[in-house]
């Protein structure tokens, strides 16, 4: 049995967020076999992030009988799939992917919850052309035809997922809730979790950290604190953990109010660019609303991302960076020579080290100290992708209802 059908399946018949009937050769969702002792004690677990993993962990565990609280520091789910909404002066509504544009497909196990997302509508392909544009040149080069490969994108935004999954039944979330501590109770074999103001967030039996941050030294800079998971709690996890190396990078979100009619594609990378890596329109993803003519999404490269961090320091980037930002890549794009207008509105956002570079647990695809019942997901264990990140909060999912079908 794969691990996608060990996991998923038959939803409990009075599940309040039904499922349409999935097309045929669409694997089923069942309650696991462990479903039946777990029914006797209801475990209760912490997931700390609300990203894709950690969404997609918690509605497998939760589907499974565990009682899951989700905890995120954010206003809502989605991590780097997040969808960003900004108003203009005169009340025009703008929504942008600003994180993840898009993801691909290529494990089997990941396709098969793909497929059950495409029949509840979260999730569609995005047929449009892509390729790449080289800016010594001033020409598009390998242009990438719709249906080489299967590009999908979230229903109305990339964070549709994450808003279905954790709104699933046995699933509690705590949006704006950034976890200060995590105390491991011997005696109690539990964990007790504590907030940055020190208020109690709650006891649990096991804890699943999607977000890399609970053991990352970029939490103590950012915040001045010492790091939620302690070394000496975890220590061959949190060795690991430093192993993750990821890259900054800036957005650009832009709208104007004609279409960039010089452009062929819908998506392309930059070449010979120190500035910028890649650029999406926004507005022809499937079930966007056209609130206007087009709506782009810039990605700086790595290296223009750290020489700005260099200047200004991690903290989180003042307006007037922004700003600076937001004109330097613009600029960058203008010089194309494909005739891009002065966008009427434009809005540059930092992610810090929200792109892994590095892959610390690609056999395992988790990691995991079964003595404590913590696992640790994310896209940085298995892939830096969406669907290394769905395939890591997968296999946490099943190490802890592996254990809780044991007590």
């Amino acid at each position: 049995m794969n691990l996608y059908s060990h996991l998923f399946q038959t939803v409990h018949s009075n599940h309040s967020t039904s499922l349409q009937q999935p097309p045929k050769g669409v694997l089923r969702l069942r309650t696991l076999k462990y479903s039946a002792s777990m029914k006797r004690v209801v475990a209760k677990v912490a997931v700390v992030g609300c990203g894709i993993s950690g969404s997609v962990c918690a509605s497998s565990l939760a589907r499974n009988g565990v009682s899951v609280t989700v905890f995120d520091s954010g206003r809502g789910p989605g991590g780097r799939m997040s969808q960003r909404r900004e108003v203009t002066e005169d009340g025009k509504e703008l929504l942008f992917d600003h994180g993840a544009p898009y993801f691909v497909v290529r494990n089997s196990e990941v396709m098969g919850l793909v497929q059950e997302w495409e029949a509840r509508a979260l999730v569609t392909e995005w047929k449009e052309d892509f390729g790449s544009f080289d800016c010594v040149t001033k020409k598009f080069v390998d242009v990438e035809k719709d249906g080489v490969s299967k590009k999908y994108v979230g229903l109305p935004g990339m964070n549709s997922m994450c808003k279905a999954l954790c709104r699933e039944n046995g699933v509690e979330t705590k949006f704006g809730t950034t976890v200060g501590k995590l105390d491991w109770l011997e005696d109690k074999k539990s964990w007790h979790l504590i907030d940055m103001d020190g208020q109690a967030l709650g006891q649990f039996d096991g804890v699943v950290a999607s977000d890399k941050n609970v053991v990352s030294p970029r939490f103590t800079s950012l915040t001045g604190r010492t790091l939620p998971l302690g070394m000496t709690l975890a220590p061959e996890l949190a060795l690991k953990l430093q192993e993750v190396s990821a890259a900054p990078c800036f957005v650009l979100m832009l709208a104007f109010a004609e279409p960039l009619s010089l452009i062929p594609v819908k998506g392309f990378s930059f070449k010979n660019s120190e500035v910028l890596s890649r650029a999406f329109c926004d507005s022809s993803k499937p079930g966007r609303s056209a609130t206007c003519s087009e709506c782009w999404v810039l990605q700086s490269t790595a290296e223009y991302a750290r020489h700005i961090i260099g200047q200004y320091g991690l903290q989180k980037p003042s307006a007037s960076v922004l700003s600076k930002v937001a004109e330097e890549l613009l600029k960058e794009f203008q010089s194309t020579d494909l005739n891009i207008p002065h966008p009427f509105f434009m809005k540059a956002h930092r992610w810090g080290s929200a792109f892994p570079v590095t892959a610390i647990a690609k056999e395992e695809k988790c990691l995991w100290d079964g003595s404590k019942r913590l696992a640790v997901c994310g896209d940085f264990c298995v892939s830096p992708d969406v669907e290394g990140a769905v395939l890591s909060g997968m296999t946490a999912a099943k190490k802890l209802l592996d254990i809780f079908s044991c007590l």
